[in-house]
């Protein structure tokens, strides 16, 4: 067998693909073309390992830009949670008959006063919740405020029994409070870019500078079948 034979079947070997004829018996016998497999087997391994390009070590930057965990702040929670309590105690009260009003306050008072107690107190618990109450209480509190302006106009109502909203008007001004509490705890930094700007969350990686060349994905050579 000749070198050449030997060493294109060797290199089909090295391709993976099907090798014309068996090279071994050649290669167990002649040192060149020992030697040639060795350096072509080195070449190869080179082209398919090839060190990772060096990352810079981003941890300091991105713990700058990580915001610290925030302290639990209870100061409003306990607030709306003493004010949902209050709220309970009116609506018991007004249950029980004990409160002032009589026949004005009924049943349908009592029923939506407890609810508003309990939906308060649920919010105090978990803040998360606090968002899906806003609307409605805000709508009753703004409906409230218009009738009571013309009750009292009208001298149908007294002070003191108006007093008693104040409660529900002060647990929506919480709720409010808590739910904005909440929906900011934790929001991420804006990330900085290349240039030392800053983007906002969610917003797409700037295009590079003018002048400054995009870098290309790295792509595999393909490698083809060299005999010598």
């Amino acid at each position: 067998m000749r070198c050449e034979d030997c060493r294109e079947a060797l290199s089909a070997r090295l391709d993976g693909e099907a090798e014309p004829v068996s090279p071994d018996a050649h290669l167990a016998s002649c040192a060149d073309c020992q030697a040639w497999f060795a350096g072509a087997e080195r070449l190869r391994r080179a082209m398919l390992l090839r060190p990772a390009p060096p990352v810079p070590d981003l941890t300091a930057a991105i713990l700058e830009r990580t915001p610290a965990p925030s302290g639990e702040r209870w100061g409003r929670r306990i607030a709306l949670a003493v004010v949902a309590i209050a709220q309970l105690g009116l609506a018991f009260a007004e249950l029980l008959g004990t409160a002032h009003g009589g026949v004005h306050l009924g049943h349908e008072s009592s029923a939506w006063n407890l609810a508003v107690g309990i939906g308060l107190l649920t919010a105090a618990l978990l803040p998360k919740t606090a968002g899906g109450q806003l609307p409605l209480l805000t709508g009753f509190v703004g409906v409230l405020l218009a009738l009571s302006a013309g009750d009292l106009a009208a001298g149908q109502v007294t002070l003191s029994r108006l007093s008693t909203h104040l409660l529900v008007v002060l647990g929506l001004a919480l709720l409010f409070a808590v739910h904005r509490e909440h929906r900011n705890t934790g929001t991420p930094l804006p990330a900085a870019t290349a240039d030392g700007g800053t983007s906002a969350p969610g917003s797409t990686v700037d295009a590079p500078a003018p002048g400054r060349p995009r870098p290309r994905p790295f792509r595999r050579q393909a490698h083809g079948r060299h005999a010598a």
